[in-house]
């Protein structure tokens, strides 16, 4: 594959964009920083781009219009080595106002939500190296100094990345900036690991799988599969096979896979109904709500079958017995996670209760969730 130069590619951005006529607007000010030079510069996932600069005068006053992108990206204004990070994702106007001596966290900005989350935790990560610096000052201890320092280190993170998981990432997984909090550094280390943490990876499914429904044929959403995809395979134990996944598939992906076994012991996997139409269905069966439930999707399954809709459910009950029982004679895929209410698949879709579903296209491509579907026969007459 032929490689595009960093400049290259900001110039095919930028003219992609151009073409549909729609720009956004990013102005202010900077106090105290005549003579100074100010840089735009586009943060891709390859590295960074500059796109525009201007010599700052008097009171400090700037304005840059650059190509609106096709789905959320990230900039920043720099000047000399000070930096603000925030977020585009539509023709929107974002002010942002700095003093030069505080210009990376005495900023405020104004016209974008989720420029002011990415302050918020620019702000977070920073207060988090300088409590690591000082858990690490001086010189080296005892080895027991030393291993207390290590677990007050990895209680230090793990308070870090619960918070910014309750308050960032879950909540809208779909945003830039529960992205932007993915991809946070401390001493020069992600601070949430997709290779080698099992609960990192559910916060990069659960906004790998908000960016494909929004956002599916972005760069960036694939490069997030992609990781969590990885991250799955990477974070596995032995006994939970059923996770095992085709690395050839991996640049191919436009959703997470699931892969788990049948009532009859067959590994069954979500994109090998790729070309239907498929309703996935997280359900527990011992539940006062699961018979209706059935009833439900059997009553879509027979109207819709014959026209290309498949049913693809994962059971989260705890006893096997009882699940195969009960669904032994349902004529769709149906396939039960041994972990249970505490399924990794779970959480990489962001379930907060059952029954759960979600329609995927023909594509592999997730389309909707179920509680964002008022007319459920209307949205998958759309998708066959």
């Amino acid at each position: 594959m032929k490689k595009i130069s960093f400049p290259a590619l900001a110039i095919l951005i930028l003219l992609s964009a151009c073409s549909s006529g729609s720009t956004f607007t990013v102005d202010g000010h900077v106090s105290g920083a005549d003579g100074k030079k100010l840089y735009l510069e586009a943060s891709l996932i390859d590295g960074v781009v500059a796109l525009d600069s201007v010599k700052l005068k008097g009171g400090g006053s700037f304005s840059f219009r650059q190509p609106r992108p096709e789905s959320p990206e990230f900039y920043r204004l720099r000047v000399d080595e000070k930096i603000i990070n925030f977020s585009v994702d539509s023709t929107e106007t974002i002010t942002i106002t700095a003093p030069y001596t505080g210009f990376t966290t005495d900023y405020s900005v104004a016209g974008s939500p989720d420029s002011e989350k990415i302050k918020a935790l620019t702000l977070k990560q920073f207060q988090l190296q300088k409590e690591m610096n000082a858990l690490f000052k001086g010189a080296p201890g005892s080895r027991t100094d030393n291993e207390i320092r290590q677990n007050r280190l990895t209680a230090l993170l793990n308070d870090y990345k619960n918070e910014v998981k309750i308050n960032y990432i879950f909540p809208s997984p779909n945003t830039a900036s529960a992205y932007f909090a993915l991809f946070q550094r401390a001493n020069g280390y992600l601070i949430f690991d997709p290779l080698s943490s099992r609960e990192d990876v559910k916060g990069f499914g659960a906004v790998a799988t908000g960016w494909s429904y929004y956002y599916p044929h972005a760069t960036r959403t694939k490069n997030l599969v992609n990781l969590a995809i990885k991250g799955m395979k990477n974070t596995r134990t032995p006994k939970e096979k059923v996770l095992e996944l085709d690395p050839e598939k991996i640049s191919e992906a436009t959703l997470i896979d699931i892969k788990l076994k049948d009532i009859k012991g067959n590994i069954r996997s979500l994109t090998e109904l790729k070309g239907k139409v498929v309703l996935l269905d997280f359900t527990v069966y011992q539940t006062a709500i699961s018979t209706t439930h059935n009833f439900w999707l059997n009553n879509l399954y027979d109207k819709y079958a014959g026209k290309g809709l498949d049913i693809y459910q994962v059971s989260l009950d705890a006893d096997e017995h009882y699940w195969k029982t009960v669904a032994g004679n349902l004529p769709w895929i149906g396939v039960r996670d041994p972990n249970g209410i505490y399924s990794s698949f779970a959480a990489i879709y962001s379930v907060q209760e059952v029954p759960a579903y979600f329609l995927i296209n023909r594509n592999n491509e997730l389309s909707v969730r179920g509680e964002n579907v008022k007319d459920i026969d209307a949205a998958i007459k759309r998708l066959l």
